[in-house]
């Protein structure tokens, strides 16, 4: 059985760039139907108790089509969190270099990043992604994520479903993007990704219950959750 993580932060952490009211919304009711989902049919396609990263591309290979949705919708969403923190800070010097290596600046990744999301058609993801090829801006459609491709490791992604500014931003993505970018990214997540990727450290996997208590216990801004 997959949990529903707890958030890293307060509802409220990151606002103004996105109010509580987006994150009660996104985390406790779009995130839980997911979980929710692939806790309903794992079982039936014979992945009860395997690890979430398990259950995605399994359920890929088998044609799962509809546990694959939200199974990687939930790892997606889980791994989005972690790629958010109320203050954003700068990359590290390592992340910076790698940055400038592949785009020329960390203002021309910026300028990549919400180029790619903002023209992405419909629903989906936008991805920093390092690979054979370096770092490179990807975006994927629906709840396809960088698990079930060969070469890629995520660093940072953004989501692009509507409901993860709707609230805030109506229709207007690339602001929300632009904001997200220099406001809320997590670049210390980041370089650890990036560090994993290198063999140094481990990257992110979905927590189970027990290291999600651990995780969070001591979390700071954790006063604004409202009752399970």
């Amino acid at each position: 059985m997959i949990i529903l993580p707890k958030l890293p932060y307060g509802y409220a952490a990151l606002a103004p760039t996105l109010s509580a009211n987006t994150l009660h919304t996104h985390h406790d009711k779009h995130h839980r139907i997911y979980v929710d989902k692939t806790n309903e049919l794992a079982p039936k396609a014979g992945l009860d108790g395997r690890p979430l990263e398990e259950v995605v591309r399994e359920a890929q290979r088998k044609g799962e089509t509809k546990l694959f949705h939200n199974a990687a919708q939930a790892w997606n969403h889980a791994f989005f969190w972690e790629c958010m923190a109320p203050k954003s800070g700068l990359p590290s010097a390592t992340l910076r270099a790698a940055l400038d290596h592949a785009f020329g600046s960390v203002d021309a990744f910026k300028d990549a990043f919400v180029t790619e999301g903002s023209e992405h058609f419909g629903s989906g993801w936008v991805w920093l992604v390092t690979g054979s090829e370096g770092l490179k801006v990807i975006s994927t459609h629906d709840a396809d994520d960088t698990l079930t491709r060969d070469g890629l490791f995520p660093l940072m992604v953004c989501d692009l479903w509507e409901h993860a500014y709707y609230l805030d931003y109506k229709n207007d993505r690339k602001t929300f993007l632009n904001r997200w970018i220099d406001e809320v990214a997590n670049w210390t997540f980041a370089e650890r990704q990036l560090a994993a990727a290198d063999g140094r450290g481990d990257g992110f996997r979905y927590p189970d219950a027990a290291e999600d208590a651990g995780a969070r216990r001591d979390a700071p801004g954790q006063g604004d959750r409202p009752p399970a």
